[in-house]
């Protein structure tokens, strides 16, 4: 394979007409760039490979050599996933020289792929890229960030304009910039990472099913010396939650409380994971008392505090599993095909 190539990766689950879709925008947006599209089924156990092997195959792209499409046997979960595809190579044998993560219910647009690739060429200390994100409506979605702290939880659960002033250098989200600009972490909607990085800190943490994951890949990458940047003229369409329905929750699920619970756990040590769960309780207690006075409407799901004060006690008496140790990402591709 020639030089700089890319293997974009496309996880599914359930949802095989948007992963369809999402594939074809990103190939055509690889169509002069080498490399390939990988599609994993991640589990899904609804027909899904076997729609998406219909659909591919009348569309003749796995006659093409540009796309693959591959089935895990287990959902577990966004990291993992991603971690299958981590350990492929390309259909050569060769391996990728970057990994480009897209959400299946994203839609790169022109030249998207090529500029997040080209600004790591350029950037040397650069080892992760993320887009401008935006809605099919064109309404942006904020995908930079701060790494969230004690202070940032307290400062977003009070949702209040004095304490946000305070704590302006806290607040996780940022502002979306004209020009690149070195963040945090970026969303994994449309991401790339270069494969030293994943080389260098091993994939993600798979104790995490969904959510945090991305936050904590780049806080060990910037532990390591890698940069994450943002960059605005790499941009995509995002349905959103179209597999999570994360729009709908009636309560706060556990892989989302766990994943919170992880991720302090992990990058600050149980006693800062305490501080930071004291901290939004008593941030979401200052928004009660503005529900009381003024009627602000109900901001979290319902009996959402309950729940996490509840879900760390029960994670202090049975902690989560130690993070399972790095996929050997300098090895053969351990991905598995379905057979239908």
């Amino acid at each position: 394979m020639a030089a700089n190539s890319i293997l974009t990766i496309i996880l599914n689950f359930r949802t095989p007409a948007m992963t369809l879709r999402s594939a074809e925008a990103a190939l055509e947006e690889m169509e002069d760039l080498p490399g390939e599209v990988l599609i994993i089924d991640n589990g899904s156990g609804d027909g899904s490979f076997e729609a998406l092997r219909a659909g591919a195959t009348a569309r003749g792209w796995l006659d093409s050599g540009h796309l693959r499409i591959e089935a895990s046997p287990v959902n577990g979960g966004f990291g993992a996933g991603m971690n299958i595809g981590f350990c492929a190579r390309l259909s050569d044998g060769s391996r990728p020289d970057f990994y480009y993560l897209l959400n299946s219910d994203a839609f790169p647009e022109q030249d998207c792929i090529r500029r997040l690739r080209d600004f790591l060429l350029s950037a040397p200390g650069a080892g992760l890229a993320g887009s401008y994100v935006h809605g099919e409506d064109g309404t942006p979605h904020c995908t930079l960030f701060r790494f969230p702290t004690i202070a940032s939880e307290f400062e977003g659960a009070a949702r209040t304009g004095v304490i946000s002033r305070l704590l302006k250098h806290a607040i996780v989200p940022l502002e979306i910039p004209y020009d690149a600009q070195q963040v945090d972490w970026t969303a994994g909607a449309s991401m790339m990472i270069r494969r030293e990085v994943i080389e260098a800190i091993g994939g993600f943490d798979e104790t995490f099913f969904l959510y945090f994951e991305e936050t904590e890949l780049c806080h060990r990458a910037a532990r390591a010396g890698w940069r994450t940047h943002y960059i605005p003229h790499s941009t995509v369409a995002h349905v959103g939650s179209a597999s999570t329905g994360m729009k709908t929750w009636a309560r706060t699920p556990e892989f989302w409380l766990d994943s919170r619970l992880h991720y302090f756990t992990q990058t600050h040590g149980p006693i800062y994971a305490i501080g930071a769960t004291l901290a939004r309780l008593l941030g979401g207690a200052v928004y009660g008392l503005r529900r009381l006075t003024s009627g602000k409407p109900r901001a979290d799901a319902p009996h959402f505090h309950r729940d996490l004060l509840r879900h760390h006690f029960k994670r202090l008496l049975r902690p989560l599993p130690a993070p399972n140790p790095a996929r050997p990402f300098a090895s053969d591709p351990v991905l598995e095909e379905h057979k239908s």
